[in-house]
């Protein structure tokens, strides 16, 4: 179970501006350690997510057999690597399989995930796989491109770089022209 210690990490950041020494103007970082930690409190809240109280049983029977596409899902997350910040948007598709979820679940789903420590990788596996298992999909597929602040302002110094990933699943996976089909219309 997921429990945030608030106070362990205010009293760490506290340590790590007390290791900056006279650099710093204490006045204005004074409250900063209970605000980083308020802070994580919010940007990690998918942990305590759970994705069938998101859904609700907005699952509605439609006779729909075409892909539903979801685009431009804006997201923030923290890379697990060096806890900064990756950005970017999120295109989901998915074939129904007599059931269609109701819009808003989807980038809801997105929330759970992206609020974790995260990699992009396993960030578009997990939100494809939800959407598949939890609709009973024919198939579903999610692209993720994104910008990584650990690739931007540190190391490399990249900033205009983008990392692409993409999960299918289902018919997405197994049919060539599903899949093309899927790309095609986020493109």
């Amino acid at each position: 179970v997921f429990n945030l210690n608030k106070k362990l990490i205010e009293n760490s950041f506290k340590k790590i501006i007390d290791s900056l020494g006279d650099i710093v103007d204490l006045k204005g970082v004074k409250d900063t350690p209970k605000r980083v930690a308020n802070a994580y409190e919010e940007l990690l809240s998918g942990y305590t997510a759970n994705i069938e109280e998101i859904i609700n049983n907005a699952l509605f029977d439609v006779e729909y057999d075409q892909i539903v596409i979801v685009k431009n899902i804006k997201f923030y997350s923290l890379c697990e690597h060096h806890i900064l910040p990756f950005f970017g948007k999120i295109d989901i598709g998915y074939l129904p399989n007599s059931k269609i979820i109701g819009l808003s679940k989807i980038p809801r789903i997105t929330q759970v995930f992206s609020k974790r420590l995260q990699v992009q990788e396993r960030l578009t596996e997990q939100i494809g796989k939800a959407i598949f298992e939890n609709t009973n999909a024919l198939g579903a597929g999610v692209v993720i491109n994104a910008q990584h602040m650990c690739n931007s302002m540190r190391g490399v110094n990249m900033p205009s770089t983008e990392m692409v990933t993409s999960s299918l699943f289902g018919t997405f996976k197994s049919d060539d022209a599903t899949r093309k089909e899927f790309f095609d219309l986020i493109k």
